[in-house]
Parts: structure tokens; sequence; C-alpha cells
């Protein structure tokens, strides 16, 4: 069996060093046409060893004068390309040159390598396991390099295997069961799992209104990372919606590709493996992140449209729609989570409305953010990670759309324009976020975004890292985030 020290593959740059191949010779033979990603392979090119596979992949033409963020994602697809071939050829074993980008290298051979097929039980029908290791000897954690992309792209495939899993065997109790391994053995942490009886207590209506059609247990989940040199820090705050399987409920959704709402957890997938990336690079912030967990289904106790409900906050809520039920979840998590921890910055994720697709489709996601020093963080991650972003407007003139009814506020303000809507209605005259408002004129005490993933949630088409299916977006930019964040916490004492 290959092992680190006796690879059966390498993936090579034509300008990389190796004592027993010369890719650059080997790639002016090839006739190359130099586009990026652009992968040729060959056999018996290492002495003594007739087996081994070597696969060059190419930059691209103007490689060194591109911007850093373009030859991070060069390196990226090329990378991808070439251990998908690697893969496809047999290799079981690969040796990467990492010297161009360490970190992408890493976080695009990860990626690159994994498919969807646990719940297939043909063993020639699962995914092979190859492994790969750095040409070089690696780096720690701290910096950003091979191992961190690796912890990247492991939170990245977490979220996407949590979104693939139909929803008859990942319900909100075995969500919980799953996150609970994964953090296994991580310092610093503390997991809560919350049930209906308490989320009575608390008040949470409007999260307990979307679980009144489902026999299947509604559930909280809470975790608390603490990495701050003071532990009581006012922490990063993320809320993900999880609703682990959306039918529309009273307001049924069309039978046509009703089975991608199985991914209608993926904004908790996603901040539940950031958060865990988190806790593993050992960033020194403090990090709280909530998700509330049920169905949404028809029932003879549904809620049903024209219902009104009191909401944690106090406001009365319109149900229009009942297949609007993400912002109903949302709304007493992001109250719970801004009112009791007091977080300095809260960022809440949810496949949330159909006008984002229209608007984004799969390409970027969607951002409506009440700061815009957060947004400028937030895009500058997604860039460096080309996990992107794109801001929409968060612009009161949309507020009729959801305050036009027989409530304080309504759930549903028609599909042109939604996300905007949507988000006005997380905003609701800024109460659901406590400390959302600015006062006496100082800035608000919380920095708020919304991150509507309804597009970014599945790629339709196959790319060098990522194929098609449920993509775990944004976990990465989240990470980048948050590590950049805590740099800024480190220099400045925040």
């Amino acid at each position: 069996m290959s092992t680190a020290s006796t690879p059966d593959a390498y993936l090579l740059f034509p300008t990389s060093k190796h004592p027993s191949i010369s890719p650059d010779k080997l790639w002016a033979t090839s006739r190359p046409k130099n586009k990026t990603g652009e992968t040729k392979l060959f056999y018996n090119q290492v002495h003594g060893m007739p087996d081994v596979l070597t696969a060059l992949v190419s930059l691209g033409d103007g490689f060194e004068s591109k911007p850093e963020n373009a030859k991070r994602e060069a390196v990226r697809r090329a990378i991808g390309n070439g251990v998908q071939q690697l893969r496809d050829a047999g290799a079981a074993a690969v040796a990467v040159d990492d010297s161009v980008d360490p970190h992408a290298t890493a976080v695009s051979a990860k990626l690159g390598l994994y498919k969807f097929t646990t719940m297939r039980t043909k063993e020639d029908d699962k995914n092979p396991d190859v492994s790969v290791h750095p040409l070089s000897n690696g780096s720690s954690q701290a910096e950003l390099g091979w191992d961190a992309g690796l912890v990247y792209a492991a939170s990245q495939n977490l979220a996407r295997e949590l979104m693939e899993l139909p929803a008859n065997i990942l319900t909100p109790t075995a969500f919980c069961e799953r996150v609970r391994e994964a953090f296994t053995g991580i310092s610093n942490v503390d997991i809560f799992v919350h049930d209906e009886a308490w989320a009575h207590e608390k008040g949470m209506r409007t999260f307990l209104s979307v679980t009144q059609g489902t026999a299947e247990p509604a559930k909280l989940l809470e975790i608390h990372y603490k990495g701050a040199p003071f532990k009581d820090a006012r922490p990063l705050g993320f809320v993900g919606k999880g609703i682990t399987f959306d039918s529309g409920g009273i307001s049924l959704k069309a039978g046509k590709d009703m089975k991608l709402m199985r991914g209608d957890m993926g904004g908790a997938a996603t901040v539940v493996s950031a958060t865990l990336a988190i806790a593993k690079l050992r960033l020194p912030i403090n990090v709280v992140t909530v998700t509330p967990l049920t169905e949404n289904m028809p029932g003879p106790s549904a809620t049903k449209p024209g219902d009104i409900i009191y909401a944690m906050n106090g406001k009365t809520v319109e149900v229009d729609n009942t297949d609007a039920e993400g912002r109903l979840v949302l709304s007493d998590a992001l109250y719970y989570a801004s009112s009791t921890y007091k977080p300095h910055t809260l960022i809440d994720v949810a496949t949330l409305t159909g006008s984002i697709m229209v608007a984004l489709a799969d390409v970027y996601s969607g951002v409506l953010s009440t700061s815009d020093t957060l947004w400028a963080e937030l895009h500058a991650a997604g860039e460096a990670e080309f996990d992107r972003f794109w801001r929409m407007p968060l612009d009161e003139e949309y507020g009729p759309k959801i305050s036009s009814s027989n409530a304080d506020v309504c759930n549903n303000g028609g599909l042109p324009g939604d996300c905007v809507a949507a988000a006005l209605f997380l905003k609701a005259c800024r109460e659901f976020v406590d400390g959302l408002e600015a006062k006496d004129g100082n800035e608000a005490a919380v920095r708020w975004a919304h991150i509507d993933i309804a597009g970014s949630m599945e790629a339709t088409r196959a790319g060098p890292y990522t194929p098609t299916g449920m993509t775990g977006r944004p976990t990465r930019a989240l990470i980048e985030f948050a590590r950049r964040l805590a740099i800024g916490v480190e220099q400045d004492g925040r």
C-alpha cells in the first residue's frame, strides 16, 4: 500500500523541481495550450517505479502578473483538476507540489477529491480513498498553509455531507448527534442541545410555529467556543437556519425538485462547520453558534396562512405563507443569540429566498448588512477563498412589502425583491437583532449581516474542485472572515 513516503502519483506544475522527473520537458512535448487547469497525465516517468503516475497541471499564461486572489484561484483550479484525474486513473497516494500556495493547494486537493457516496452500498460505487501529501514539510495550523487548508476544506466537506444526507437520516436529533461527534476531542468547546419544552419556556413562538406540523422533535443547538484570552470577551455570533426538510407546510411546494429541500438546513450546516474549523485552528476569539432545527411539514396542527404569532421579542407576526418559514425560525434565534450573548458581530446564514436564486444563481451568496465595515470584511474573505459574496440593498423602501398586514410584520411580501424583504423582516424595525440600533450618536452595539445561500447551496455544474450537488458554501469564507477578525482582535485588543 502507498504511504506518504512512497506515493504512487505526483501532481506537479511544469515549473516544479523533482529529482527524477523533468516537468518542463514533459510539458513541452505534450502540445500544451497553457490554459489554467489544463492537465496532462504521464506514466512510467519515475526511474525504477513504472507504476507511478505523474500529472502536470498548468497555472495558465500570465500567472505571475495576476492579482494574488486570482493566483490562488488558478492554483485551486489546477490542483482540483489534477487530483481528480489522478484519482480516476487509480492513484491512492498523491504527492503534491505545494510550493506556489500551500493553503490553496491543500484546500483544492481535499475539496476536489470529495464525492457524496455515503449512502451507496456497493464498494465499486463508493468514492476511492485517496490521500494527498505536500512535497514540502507542510505547515502548522497557525499559519495559512497546508495544514490550515486541510481544516478549511474538511469543514466545507462536512457541510456538504450534512446538506446531502436525506431528511429521514439527518433529523434534527441526528444533526445534533452528528455535531457532537464532529467536536469530540476539541478543546474550549461546550455544546448545548435544547428541546421544544425549553423553547416554550423561552417564548420562541415563531420558531415553534414551524414545528407544529411534524412529528419529528425540534431542537435548538448551541455551540460555544472560547478561544479568546479573556473568556468573557464579547463573542462573534453565528445563527444558521436548520430546516432539515422543507415541504412548504400548508403552503405546499410543487413536487418537482422537492428533494433538494433536504439541504434547507444549509445555513446550520455551514455555520456549525465553520465553528468547528475555528475551534480546530484555535483562533483567539469567542464564538457562539445557534441553530434552530426542525422540519416544515403539513399536519393536523400545522400553522395556517393567516395565523398571527407573538415572537420572542413581543412583536406580532402574520404568517401569510408557511413556506416562508426560514425567517420565522431565524427571528427567534437571532433575538435569543443577540439578547443573551451580546455578540459584537452577528451573522446569520440561510437558504432563504427564491429571489436570490433569480438574482445571483449559484455564483455568489447574497449579503444584506447594516454595517459597511462588516460587509467589507466578508467581501475580502470571500474573494480570498473564491467563496464569493454580493451585497444586496437593505433599503427601507421595501418595508411596505412586510408591514402591510394585520400584524406588526408579515412573513411574505411576494417574489419580487423578496431577498430584501426577508432581511428586513429579520431586521424587523431593529428589534429581532438586539443592539442593532445606534443610540446617542454612537455606533450600533452589534454589526449584523444576513447571508442568503438559496442559490449557492447547490452546484448545478461541476467545477475543478466542486462536484455537482450541495456545495457547503459559504463555510470557507466564514472561516477566513473569522481568522482575519481574530487577527484584528489580537492587534487592537478588542
